[in-house]
Parts: structure tokens; sequence; C-alpha cells
């Protein structure tokens, strides 16, 4: 049987060029059906970036023809970087003029020009990510085109004649790409529909709905499916219904993924974490697992779910309500007094949670020990206080290992009964929060280990260690801040770099520029750690009912636990995963940035209100072309430029973090208390601009 490994080795020892197909099965000596299997081999091979297979082709290995295969990740200034498919790879800087006609996140071929500073240049797009793109009609004597409404895009599409769908010059439309630009040749396209202006902020989240794909709902087939499947028979299971069990979610919470229970006693720990049985109801390849596939995630606005499942399944069927059975997977877990892990066991099981808690009762009864929550919730008191003991334990732990400390406040749209925003706040976490975490965590990496212990085919969550110049150039930015000397290669550098801004005025500056420089976690189906959580081996199995990756986890698992998991079944696999593991990274991206956009639109809405109106800010960010005001009574950030401080010519240090005028000495600095003015709000680009009061 033909294997990756005995390929890579042959192309080590032998050729010293690509070669095409049939050279590679000759000189191999390979029989029919090992070419079929050569054939399959190089094909995964290519997919995972380990090979490039050349328009005349050939094919060789990506590191000898200074090729990488990899994610085009677009910035607005025009450039990217391609994220390399093959982990321990650093990513390739690609100016825009080098960019051909990638788009953010297409599949992309790069040639590395300098190993020295790892730039490179696009030279072919294996698979397109978008077919459809929102932007503004522009109609010249000549020709129609469409500008992209994305910056990063960067170039028009042209619109043939009779392809305007009535559109007029200004509009902004949705457009269908039908061809792609091409040796000199222009993308060309046609329009789909006329987007209307939006009036509020409900039409704003609908516009970014069309902006990013995402579906607004089910197929007919998908629902049907989606119904009948109460009727499935839970099959074999341990019977845990007796156990007390409590979720413990958001207060908007209706998708309950998670339930966890408790027992305690001189030896140690015992703790259950249950997990929705998605799998038991979404078979492979049935409809509803298709359109989960292809949605990847669930995304949540402040008005909104676009879910991954039905709503017959996450908010009813597999959704871990109280006083209800339900089928989940249950990872059962033993800890000592001092909390390490010393073994787990994972099996199918019917629950029943006792109390559907929220993170604020939760930290209601643990840290402010209110005497109504503790009576209200008198039967759950002491195997709370349990967790908040064992969840202790483990969280340090995971920071003695190694592990980062990110803690900055998340904004939250408040609406009214009417959809308007009426509140824009930051939500700190409090313990509930990181006592989920914990248990989530363990069992995450709990369930890795055994699969990575058994080599099945798996999608783990990794995040790849930070490369040494990116670590650098936050050292060298930062070195005002931080104390004593610090290299790029220390042990920890990170933890040491929070360490010393914690609880002080730069702690977000500093965390801001850490997490800059840390690598984007992704799907693989290769375990390569989590530098992050200082895991060694990390999955994502405990929200089947909003992830894909999720998903697919706990099937392979029910197969290995049945004992299916044949050779042949393991190939079949393994051929999926890479495919899997790049359509989930994907929508992750997706559904972060039309989340992200949600929230500016919001953000302007609100301010829209507000034009001339003065409130108190701290400096947030200071840079050469401005600076960055968040307000106090608001959780609402905007920009400041350095064109509206009329008073003098301001120059920046980057030493001191500071604007500083070259005559009246006056400067503006990280943690600085100023007044504004809201002096302009663009709905269209979902940015707000500030000018100074004074």
């Amino acid at each position: 049987m033909v294997t990756r490994e005995a390929v890579a080795a042959f192309f080590k020892e032998g050729p010293q060029r690509p070669l095409r197909f049939k050279e590679i099965a000759s000189l191999m000596g390979l029989s029919s059906s090992e070419s079929r299997s050569l054939k399959r081999v190089l094909r995964a091979m290519v997919h995972s970036g380990e090979f490039i297979h050349t328009k005349r082709g050939h094919y060789g290995p990506s590191e000898e023809m200074a090729m990488v295969t990899g994610l085009f990740e677009a910035h607005r200034e025009g450039y990217g970087f391609v994220v390399p498919l093959k982990p321990g790879e650093q990513d390739v800087f690609v100016p825009a003029r080098a960019t051909s006609s990638a788009m953010d996140g297409d599949m992309v071929v790069a040639r590395v020009e300098s190993r020295r500073d790892r730039q490179g240049r696009i030279v072919r797009v294996l698979q397109r990510a978008h077919t459809h793109l929102v932007g503004y009609l522009d109609l010249t004597r000549e020709a129609c085109f469409v500008r992209p409404k994305a910056k990063a895009i960067n170039f028009d599409i042209y619109i043939p004649p009779g392809k305007r769908g009535g559109a007029r010059r200004g509009q902004k439309v949705m457009v269908e790409i039908t061809a792609y630009p091409e040796a000199g040749r222009p993308a060309t396209g046609r329009v789909l529909k006329v987007l209307q202006r939006p009036e509020g902020p409900q039409d704003e989240v609908d516009s970014i709905i069309e902006e990013f794909g995402l579906p607004r709902r089910f197929p007919t087939g998908v629902r049907q499916e989606a119904a009948g499947l109460s009727d499935k028979k839970p099959g074999k299971r341990k019977d845990l219904r007796r156990l007390a069990t409590v979720t413990i979610d958001g207060e908007r919470a209706k998708d309950f993924d998670d339930a966890v229970s408790i027992k305690a006693d001189a030896q140690g720990y015992t703790l259950w974490v249950h997990i929705a049985d998605v799998g038991h109801y979404v078979g492979w390849d049935s409809l509803v697992d298709l359109e989960a596939r292809k949605r990847g995630t669930s995304v949540y606005f402040p008005d909104r779910v676009v879910p991954m499942l039905p709503r017959e399944l996450s908010e009813d069927l597999c959704s871990l309500r109280p006083g209800l059975p339900r089928l989940a997977m249950t990872v059962q877990m033993e800890f000592g007094p001092d909390g390490v892990r010393r073994e787990a066991s994972i099996y199918p099981s019917v629950i029943q949670s006792d109390e559907r808690m929220t993170y604020t009762s939760v930290s209601a009864i643990l840290v402010e020990q209110e005497p109504e929550a503790r009576k209200k919730y008198s039967p759950q008191v002491a195997d709370l206080q349990r967790m908040q003991e064992l969840a202790s334990l483990l969280r340090d732990l995971r920071f003695g290992r190694g592990s980062l400390d990110f803690d900055l406040p998340e904004p939250e749209v408040l609406l009214d009964i009417e959809g308007m925003p009426e509140d824009i706040i930051g939500v700190e976490r409090n313990f509930a929060h990181f006592l989920i975490e914990e248990f989530m965590i363990a069992a995450n990496e709990a369930v890795a280990e055994h699969m990575a212990a058994l080599g099945a085919p798996m999608l783990y969550r990794v995040h790849e260690k930070p490369e040494l110049s990116r670590v650098s150039e936050a050292l060298r930015f930062l070195k005002p801040l931080l104390p004593g000397p610090l290299r790029a290669s220390d042990p920890g550098v990170f933890s040491k770099m929070l360490a010393a801004a914690r609880g002080k005025a730069e702690e977000e500056l500093v965390t801001t520029q850490v997490l800059r420089s840390l690598k984007q976690a992704r799907y693989l189906p290769e375990n390569v750690g989590h530098f992050g959580l200082a895991s060694k081996c990390y999955a994502h199995f405990t929200s089947p009912i909003r992830r894909y990756p999720d998903l697919v986890v706990h099937r392979v698992l029910k197969e290995s636990l049945k004992g299916r998991l044949s050779p042949e079944r393991v190939s079949e696999l393994g051929k999926l995963m890479p495919t899997l593991a790049v359509q989930s990274s994907r929508a992750e991206r997706v559904a972060d940035m039309s989340e992200s956009q949600v929230v500016a639109a919001m953000r302007a809405w609100f301010m829209l209100q507000r034009l001339g109106d003065e409130f108190e800010a701290t400096v947030v960010g200071v840079t050469p072309h401005g600076l960055r005001i968040r307000l106090k009574d608001y959780y609402i950030e905007g920009s400041l430029p350095v064109s509206s401080l009329t008073d003098d010519y301001y120059l920046f240090s980057e030493k001191a973090f500071r604007l500083k005028g070259r005559h009246t000495g006056r400067s503006f600095s990280f943690g600085q208390s100023v007044t504004v003015v809201v002096e302009k709000v663009d709905t269209e680009d979902r940015e707000v601009s500030f000018g100074l009061v004074g």
C-alpha cells in the first residue's frame, strides 16, 4: 500500500526535480493498483500543502519548490498573508502588488521570493472562497462595473450589457462573480439584486447577512428531516438521570450544549461533563449534516441567531433543557486533591438537568454570596462550591504551565423592544465563566488525548507557536512599558509580558499587542498542540450544537467506541478531514467578521442620534494617523484623526506611545482622559469620528 511517508521518502532520497505522475509510478516500481493508491496519496498531499501540483502536471515537495499552499488573509490596505496549510511553517507576507486576483479566504499557492523576510507572490488560486460580493454600481461611457464594498478586494467587477438587473449608478448591489480576473482580463459578473439603503439597525443586520453570504433559512428538505428525528431510539447508554446536574449559560441562551456534575471526597474530585449527543440524531451525509457542514458554525447577532442546526434540534431535541431526559456524550474525569487529572472515561449517556443556571446567578452564589440567590438555588450550592474549588485548581495549573491569560471586555449591544440599540456595554467575565471554561478545556483535552492515542482521524483545534520575528516586534514596540530585559526566545515570554502589565493603565495595550503577535487558532487533521492554552493535545468537543468540528469529533469518537474504525474507514475519514478543516476554519472566520461588523453597525446607529454631543473618553490607541478613543459612558470606540488637531503640528513618538505638538508641547498618550464631541457618523462604513473639545 502506497503511503504518504513512502512518497515523501522517495522524493527526499531520489529525484532532484519535479516529476509527472507516470514518472513517479514508474520510478517507484508500482503496479496498477498501487498507482491508483499513489494518485489518492498525491491528491491528499497537495491538499495538505506538503506537495505542489504545477500547471504542467508535475509534482514536487513544497519546500523544495519554494512554494507554499495556504489560505490568503487579505488586509484592507491591499497586502495580505498566506497562512500555510502545512503546520509549523511561517506565514508568507504578500505585498499589494503581488496578490494577483486572490480574495480573502481563498486557497492559494504562493512563491516565496525572499526567504530572509518571508515575502512572496501569489501564483495560483486553487479554491475560491467567494462567489458573490456586495459593491456599488458605477457607469462610464465605455463600461459598467461594480466597486466592491470590502476594501481588501483590489479589483472591480465588469458587468456586461444586459446584466445590470435594473441597477442605477451609485446603488449598492449583490453581484454574482461569473469569471475571476485572469491574464489581464477583468473579473466579470451579473447583478443579482439591488440592496436598499438600511433605514434602521435591523435592516443593517439584513445587509450584513447579505454581504457575508450567510443563509437566511433552512431548505424545506432539511426542515422536514429535522422534524422526524425525535423518533430515533437511544440505544445502549449509561443512565445518569439521578446524578445532580446543572447547565450554566448566558441569560439569553437557548441552545444548551453542556451540563456538569461533580462529587468530591478525600481522594479528590469526580467531574462529569455532559455534552449534547447531536451525532446520534445527525448522521454523516444526511440533509441536516450537509447543511450544517456548509454553515460550519452558528452566528450570533444582538437581535437574532443564524443557527448551524434547525431549531427543532438546537433549541429542543438536542438542547439539555432542565427536567427533560436528554441523550449525551459524557466525559467522566477523576482528579486528585491537587487538581491533576488521573484518568478519564468517555461514554454515551442519558441525563436530566436539574436546573438551568446563568453565569450571573452562579456568581451571585459563589462570589457575591447573596442570601437570596443561595436560598433560591439551595440544592445546588454545595456542588457549586465543589466546582469552584476544582476550577480554581485547574486554572492555577493551566497558568502554571504557561497558558496565556486574556480577559478583555467584550462589547454587548442591548436592544429596546423595537430593536433599536439603547446601550452598548463592556461585558467582563465573572468566575462562573471561568468555571465552565476550565471544565470544557479539561473535557476537550481528555477527548483529544484519547483520540490521538487511538491514531484515529480527527479535527484538532490547533494554535501554533508565534514566529520569533513577531515576538521580537512586540517586544520592541512595548519595550518602554516592560520592566527588565525580555528576549523573544525566552520561555513564557508572552506570559511574562502580560503579568508585567496586569493592573496597570497599559494592560489593554500590552494585551492587544500580544494578541496581534499570535497566530490565529484553526482546525487541522494533525495535532500540533495549542500554544495559547499551553496544551499538547486539544480538540473542540463541547459545542456540537453550534460548531461543526465538534460534531465531527463526536462522530469519530462514537465510531471508535463501537469498534467501527476499520482500516478502510480510517482511510475514508482521513481523506475527508483536510477538507473539513479548511471549511470549518473559513466558516469560523466569516462568523467572526460578520459578528464584528454587526457590532460596528449598531455602534454607528446608536451614535447617529448623538451627533454633536460631548462625552468623557479615554485614549486607547495612538498612531501617526491619530487617536483611538473609547467613551466612558458607553463601550464605544471611534477615531480622532490627527488632522482634527489644528492647534499645532503633532508628531508621533513610537517610543513613548504619544502624539506631541511641535510648538505647544501638548501631548496625547495611552490611557489619557479627554473630552470629545461626536463629529461624524458614517453608517455606510460603520465608523464614528470624534473631535476634541477645547
